[in-house]
């Protein structure tokens, strides 16, 4: 039996969440940053979008992890363009309707200072007669491009989309395209908060 395998990794901008690439324009994948086999997301962050990614070949902590109903917390940093206001974070607190679905509570606030995050290559487009504000955004579920089409449906498109944080785990100590294995101190409060008691 393979053994269980349990990777953080620093997704960089214009990443492929995968490792493999069979269109006719190849785009950069995770092949190109793992060297471990057989590990898979858990979960996936869209091309355009960087942060944190777990990578495991547990197939039990993966579909815990990845089943809504579990309602494991992922935490972004989201730009958007111009100032929220309190009443549009307050629609995000509540959930917003994306074709005709309501997504679940979210946890919504404006950043006072932007976030110590490394320049993105290449760089979000500038405006210089339109502010940007970062927005921090937890969330308890991933569907397709959700952070997106929030904030797009409250009137601040994001411009740059990072996620800091799965659970209690975070980009702490890691620099873009950088892995490592989580501890066993790491692994053991993962597994607590997300499988049965049996299955621990």
């Amino acid at each position: 039996m393979t053994d269980r395998q349990y990777i953080l990794f620093y997704k960089p901008y214009g990443v492929l969440c995968q490792f493999t690439d069979d269109s006719s324009n190849p785009r950069p994948t995770l092949k190109e940053y793992i060297d471990i086999p057989e590990v898979y997301s858990v979960g996936r962050l869209d091309f355009d979008s960087e942060g944190l990614l777990l990578l495991t070949n547990d197939g039990q902590l993966k579909h815990r992890l990845i089943d809504p109903q579990f309602e494991h917390t992922r935490t972004y940093w989201v730009q958007v363009e111009r100032i929220p206001t309190e009443e549009s974070l307050q629609q995000l607190r509540d959930g917003v309707t994306i074709q005709g679905y309501h997504t679940k509570p979210a946890i919504a606030k404006l950043l006072e200072t932007e976030p110590d995050l490394p320049p993105r290559e290449p760089p979000i487009r500038f405006r210089a007669n339109i502010p940007t504000a970062w927005i921090e955004l937890t969330l308890t579920e991933g569907k397709n491009r959700q952070v997106r089409k929030m904030t797009a449906s409250v009137g601040f498109p994001t411009l740059r989309l990072v996620r800091v944080a799965i659970a209690h785990l975070s980009l702490e100590g890691l620099s873009v395209g950088e892995w490592r294995s989580l501890t066993d101190v790491e692994l053991q409060k993962l597994r607590l908060k997300v499988l049965p008691r049996r299955l621990r």
